[in-house]
């Protein structure tokens, strides 16, 4: 996609900001920023405007990674991205974790996310970056079986065989590769249920049980 834009990837453990004008991208990479999005992500994105003298007026769209990963982290970045639409009148694009792991590789790949509690977030890609199967999430034993046939790739080290990826990059490609009709509305796409969700839906099939 062309144009200048401002990009946000809060969805796991690190934080990625990336800005594009006239051609010239900014990157800001900080791997370990688990819990401190909603502190480092706006004078991280300040940062990165200012480095190219670009503006969010200036901007022709934002960008934010929606997911599967860390429940706050999406909603972080998402809030941010929609908040700098409203401002501007600017339009949405929204590039899962999973696709942007997959722009990171050549060929097929199985993009990985870890999901917590021995589960994984999956999804397999082709060589032209569409998606074979998925996105799912599975056990590590479903994981292990999959990674025997696709070469996979993860941020986070993983108890099969891997490739690193840079999120920053893989991000940067995708939003290359989209197209315009890409954009529009952000939505957080969840595998899973929330803990809190989980124990609230516990808890009140509980209350059911004894009435």
């Amino acid at each position: 996609m062309k144009g200048n834009f401002l990009a946000v990837d809060t969805s796991n453990g690190y934080l990625t900001v990336l800005a594009r004008k006239d051609g010239r991208v900014h990157t800001l990479y900080e791997r370990d920023c688990a819990a401190q999005h909603s502190v480092r992500l706006l004078p991280a994105a300040e940062e990165a405007l200012a480095a190219l003298s670009l503006s969010v007026a200036d901007c022709a769209f934002f960008c934010a990674v929606t997911g599967p990963g860390s429940f706050t982290g999406i909603r972080i970045g998402i809030s941010a991205v929609k908040g700098l639409c409203a401002a501007t009148g600017a339009p949405a694009l929204g590039v899962t974790s999973l696709e942007a792991l997959a722009y990171t590789a050549e060929g097929s790949v199985l993009s990985v996310v870890p999901a917590g509690r021995g589960f994984y977030y999956v999804c397999a890609f082709g060589g032209d970056k569409r998606p074979l199967f998925g996105p799912a999430r599975v056990d590590g034993e479903e994981l292990a079986r999959l990674a025997a046939a696709y070469p996979a790739c993860s941020v986070q080290p993983l108890p099969v065989p891997h490739t690193l990826a840079d999120p920053a990059a893989g991000l940067l490609a995708a939003i290359e590769a989209a197209g315009e009709d890409r954009l529009g509305e952000l939505a957080a796409f969840y595998l899973k249920k929330s803990q809190a969700e989980e124990e609230r839906e516990k808890m009140s099939a509980a209350r059911e049980g004894r009435a």
